[in-house]
């Protein structure tokens, strides 16, 4: 059930001694989740939770503990090494949560990142969820339900939000995905769309964008193309400025291409239930569905 991850998912959490790594790993635990490993360097040979086995490198954690899939916490200079680390020791899952990772770093991860044949979802991310079955980062399980609608979002609070406004209505979701806003990112909207419509599980998707760049504009396009389940979608930034950035560092307009008003005339062109506001996704739903 669900996209990327599910119960073959043994993770591996970066940073866990850290304030946030070691807060996350636990909501991850109680989750159901199976943190099979930790890695801070130095801190090999203690454990967490009295549980779970901390290594010096996710190499070691990998052939010791079997983990698939790594979560990152760590801050954002030593980013861009963990998930180079995290590649290389064969780990075929990366969600990286650490904000503020440079551009000039992403441009030299991600080309590597492919070739090692790994997915990396962020950074600047709150990672994924399978409600029932498992998360990976930081995204609320209080607020998910089992159910069929994926949901795929580059901002992490309209995430929480439009799960909570279809968690209330009991719609329930098969997988939630925040890609993250970024300028470069691991995994975009349509990598999920594709997973999606691919997933049994899924019968409708909810796809959130925000102002800057022209992901969600490839997206509708794949979706016209591509895509036999109904998708609906909302754009986050509408009032907002030209030249201005709004909150994540991919959200800034250049020209008329990252408008909230283009994206969304994107959508209706190409057969996506547009939504004025975050509330709106769940009458979209049901009327599509």
């Amino acid at each position: 059930m669900g996209i990327f991850i599910g119960e073959n998912t043994k993770l591996v959490v970066q940073g866990i001694t850290g304030r946030d790594g070691s807060f996350h790993a636990q909501q991850m635990m109680d989750y159901g989740t199976q943190v099979v490993a930790g890695v801070t360097p130095g801190k090999g040979g203690q454990t967490f939770s009295d549980a779970v086995p901390i290594f010096n490198t996710v190499a070691d954690a990998v052939s010791e503990a079997g983990a698939n899939t790594s979560v990152i916490y760590v801050p954002a200079r030593f980013a861009a090494d963990a998930i180079f680390e995290a590649a290389d020791a064969g780990v075929s899952l990366i969600v990286c949560i650490t904000e503020g990772v440079p551009v000039g770093d992403m441009l030299r991860v991600l080309p590597y990142v492919r070739e090692k044949g790994a997915r990396l979802i962020g950074p600047n991310c709150p990672g994924l969820i399978v409600p029932g079955c498992c998360k990976v980062g930081i995204l609320p399980g209080q607020i998910v339900r089992e159910g069929s609608v994926g949901v795929v979002s580059r901002s992490g609070t309209l995430t929480y939000e439009v799960i909570f406004q279809l968690t209330r209505a009991g719609i329930g979701q098969s997988a939630c995905v925040g890609i993250g806003g970024d300028p470069l990112i691991g995994t975009n909207f349509v990598d999920c769309l594709a997973a999606f419509e691919e997933d049994p599980h899924t019968t409708a998707v909810a796809m959130l964008g925000e102002i800057g760049g022209t992901d969600e504009q490839t997206a509708a396009d794949y979706v016209a193309k591509h895509m036999s389940k109904p998708v609906v979608g909302f754009i986050a930034g509408q009032t907002a400025p030209p030249g201005r950035r709004m909150g994540h560092a991919g959200a800034i307009i250049s020209g008329s291409e990252g408008t909230a008003a283009e994206k969304m005339k994107a959508f209706e062109d190409h057969g996506i239930g547009v939504a004025k506001r975050p509330a709106d996704i769940v009458d979209l739903i049901l009327e599509r569905s």
